[in-house]
């Protein structure tokens, strides 16, 4: 059979039409690397940069509470023993009961409030006066009132003392003996209920203040140089 004349389209298995997988080339693949280093470093800068602004303004915020708290933080008032007397020496050599009554206590005492925007508001202040822990002496302010801020308020006065004082004979020893040595040791004590003034709407709550003041009188009762003007410690009860 002639088959010259006859088209005949040979058929190839895996012909041209085939699809072969393409593989990258180290160019491609370093590309691709680079840009995915660049989109993680961008990524995380801008993660820092965040968090760099929001610790900023934390900071910022802190320390102006801080410095807000500080203005507002009340601070104690300041008590101090100005002038303070007690005349033994003209007993010396007496007995105890000699002259009962007719000595007198006398102080100068001064309570400073150092605030700079905070008033204090007092209750009644008291003032007492012992001798080796026997009280002889009081004295009483029971008017209330209010402490400007950066102010002085002066607390004088004087009370009878002798005739508390005469009631043991060791006690009258130990005051003539000390006078006699140019050295007598009193213990002035103030209390008062306080209030803090933060602001015309807000007030803290009661402080119960006690001041405890050691003064020491010469052989001529008045206050020794030692022991003036020196700031009394001050609790809270």
């Amino acid at each position: 059979m002639d088959h010259e004349g006859n088209n005949i389209v040979p058929i190839h298995s895996g012909g041209t039409n085939a699809v072969h997988p393409i593989r990258q080339s180290k160019f491609s693949r370093a590309a691709t690397h680079y840009y995915h280093r660049v989109k993680e470093s961008l990524a995380t800068r801008t993660t820092k940069l965040v968090c760099a602004i929001v610790l900023g303004l934390l900071a910022i915020v802190t320390l102006i509470t801080f410095i807000f708290w500080l203005s507002l933080r009340p601070h104690r008032p300041r008590v101090r023993v100005e002038d303070f007397s007690f005349p033994v020496s003209s007993r010396s050599g007496s007995g105890p009961q000699q002259g009962a009554g007719a000595e007198r206590v006398n102080f100068n005492v001064t309570v400073r409030n150092s605030n700079q925007a905070i008033g204090i508001r007092y209750d009644a202040v008291a003032v007492a006066v012992s001798y080796e822990d026997q009280v002889i002496g009081n004295a009483s302010f029971p008017k209330r009132f209010f402490q400007q801020p950066k102010n002085t308020t002066v607390f004088a006065g004087s009370m009878g003392g002798a005739a508390a004082l005469n009631r043991t004979a060791r006690q009258w020893a130990g005051l003539v003996g000390g006078a006699s040595r140019g050295l007598v040791l009193f213990r002035l004590e103030v209390t008062s209920g306080i209030r803090f003034k933060v602001a015309s709407w807000w007030s803290t709550k009661q402080h119960r203040m006690h001041a405890k003041c050691m003064v020491g009188v010469g052989e001529d009762g008045s206050l020794l140089p030692a022991y003036k003007d020196n700031i009394c410690p001050l609790y809270f009860n």
